[in-house]
């Protein structure tokens, strides 16, 4: 009896402590997410108080036939087919160069991680003009070697390659970080016993370093998806969706039926069915990495 006693003494305490975080929890989290959820089944125009009509399955059943959403999924799904082996090839390289014993190293790590930190208005805002077809220097560089560049963010075929690579350019940083602690936690142990073998670089790497680092490539893959499918500010800003919808992806398309249309619930049913869609590619790579990955 006693020691049922101080258990329970123990989770009371354990409780009176964990309360003010769980209260911000159910606040700012639980209540919202459950909130947006019972929304999916209404009509509701936040400008329009009476605009508020339970209408069951409606919002789920007009995004199945609704083209604009089926556009901005595959838009979505081709940034990500564009941007996920830019950044993760690009960081690793980083990382790997990063990790050898060079002059100013601190220096040039610093300097790949700023964009990380930097604003992705202003980032965003610079890509913009880099890109303008009259003065940007992309094309100026391309001029150089005889080269006409396109009107990229002006032209639907080039204006999410664009995009892609902005968002790799801003994000090669993080992965590098990433990378760069993988790399760092290799025993050198492995790397000299293959040095007595004989072996090259490109064997080290190959049967070393690559399997070693696949927790942290399955990490970052992971959350590049996860960030991939939420694309929506360089969108914004760069090109909002344009042109001709060619960059319109589906986080841009749930801001325009909130805020522009009025939609909130059938914003909410976009949001969840989102949250689906990640989900499930989640759980997906999570089952696969024993395919791939190599745990120490």
């Amino acid at each position: 009896m006693v020691v049922r006693q101080r258990i329970f003494q123990k989770y009371l305490w354990v409780g009176f402590f964990l309360f003010p975080s769980l209260i911000g929890l159910l606040v700012f989290m639980v209540v919202p997410m459950v909130s947006s959820l019972a929304l999916t089944f209404y009509e509701w125009d936040p400008l329009i108080p009476t605009r508020f009509h339970f209408q069951g399955m409606q919002n789920y059943l007009t995004l199945v036939k609704d083209t604009n959403f089926w556009a901005a999924l595959l838009h979505t799904l081709f940034y990500i087919a564009g941007y996920i082996p830019l950044v993760l090839t690009a960081g690793l390289g980083v990382a790997l160069l990063m990790n050898q014993k060079l002059v100013g190293r601190a220096f040039f790590r610093g300097a790949f991680f700023m964009p990380v930190i930097s604003a992705w208005v202003a980032v965003a805002l610079m890509w913009t003009w880099i890109f303008n077809p009259k003065f940007g220097i992309v094309n100026y560089l391309l001029s150089l070697i005889g080269i006409t560049g396109p009107s990229w963010l002006y032209d639907p075929n080039w204006a999410m390659p664009a995009i892609i690579l902005t968002s790799v350019w801003k994000d090669i940083g993080f992965i590098m970080v990433l990378f760069l602690t993988g790399l760092q936690s290799i025993p050198q142990e492995y790397y000299e016993a293959a040095s007595i073998d004989g072996a090259g670089n490109w064997p080290r790497f190959r049967y070393i370093t690559l399997p070693l680092l696949s927790p942290t490539a399955f990490f970052a893959l992971i959350i590049s998806l996860i960030n991939s499918f939420q694309v929506f500010d360089q969108v914004w800003v760069m090109t909002q969706g344009g042109p001709a919808g060619s960059t319109s992806v589906l986080v841009e398309q749930i801001v325009n039926n909130s805020f522009r249309y009025g939609r909130m619930g059938y914003a909410a049913t976009m949001s969840w069915v989102l949250f689906l869609i990640v989900f499930l590619v989640t759980i997906f790579q999570t089952l696969m990495q024993k395919n791939w990955v190599t745990y120490e």
